[in-house]
């Protein structure tokens, strides 16, 4: 096994006196597809924060690539909850937000080659939205707005792709295919994915880890293992009680879920 693309050693973090997540121990390995699960308060966005340098481990170290003092942030995409907030009314095409994701490769002043609109376009389809290039972002659903920023995220291919509950403001009828959208991404890209979701029980067949977070880190390892964990195991790691629900697994058969 190769060198991990994120590597957190024995980080901690506190806001005032509350301590928010304690002596983390956690690898992301290449291509891995990983759901960070957790109750709300458990530290899952400010361990993101931490991943992507907008914060500064208080104990600990925060490698990627390798690197403690990493700079290459082209290498990493990131999507929040942004279908949630977003201005419906920014005068945009789906084809001019996504091709916004290479002002950091191009620079803010620099023409679009053909290679680049091409790029813009694989983007697009890989995320299922090639029949709306010309549609206004504005008039999208929220997650096809979704859809759309990941397209964004991974138009400049970045190495991994990490999303904050992306499907805040997906309809429901419509998440188990932006879900099987993601493992497409993951297997026909090789987009090393990190997922944080409370939608564990919907995810588990198209995730390859977990990691389950309350402050400190009380689970990580494959999906496979996670399953095992009883109720009594689960109900422990979120405080409260927690029940298992069984789901029809597309490509694993069937299992035991959250």
């Amino acid at each position: 096994m190769g060198e991990p693309i994120i590597e957190i050693k024995a980080v901690s973090y506190r806001y005032d006196r509350e301590n928010v997540l304690e002596n983390i121990n956690m690898e992301v390995q290449k291509g891995a597809f990983i759901g960070v699960v957790g109750p709300n308060g458990s530290g899952k966005s400010t361990l993101i924060k931490l991943i992507l340098g907008l914060l500064k481990p208080q104990k600990g170290t925060v490698s990627l690539f390798g690197q403690t003092k990493f700079k290459e942030w082209d290498r990493i995409g990131f999507v929040s909850q942004k279908a949630n907030s977003f201005n419906s009314g920014f005068p945009a095409t789906v084809f001019e937000v996504v091709q916004s994701g290479l002002v950091g490769k191009l620079g803010l002043f620099h023409f679009m080659k053909n290679h680049h609109k091409q790029e813009v376009m694989k983007a697009i389809k890989s995320v299922g939205m090639e029949n709306f290039t010309k549609r206004n972002i504005g008039e999208l659903s929220g997650g096809q707005q979704q859809r759309v920023f990941i397209a964004r995220a991974i138009v400049s291919n970045p190495d991994i792709l990490i999303l904050d509950e992306p499907t805040v403001g997906v309809d429901e009828m419509n998440v188990q295919s932006f879900y099987d959208m993601l493992e497409k991404l993951n297997k026909d890209r090789g987009i090393t994915l990190l997922l944080v979701t409370h939608d564990i029980g919907t995810i588990t067949n198209k995730v390859s880890h977990v990691a389950c977070l309350n402050k400190t880190l009380h689970f990580h390892g494959e999906v496979e293992e996670f399953e095992k964990l009883d109720t009594d195991d689960l109900s422990g790691m979120y405080n409260h009680d927690v029940h298992l629900l069984s789901h029809e697994h597309s490509s694993r058969g069937e299992g035991e879920q959250l």
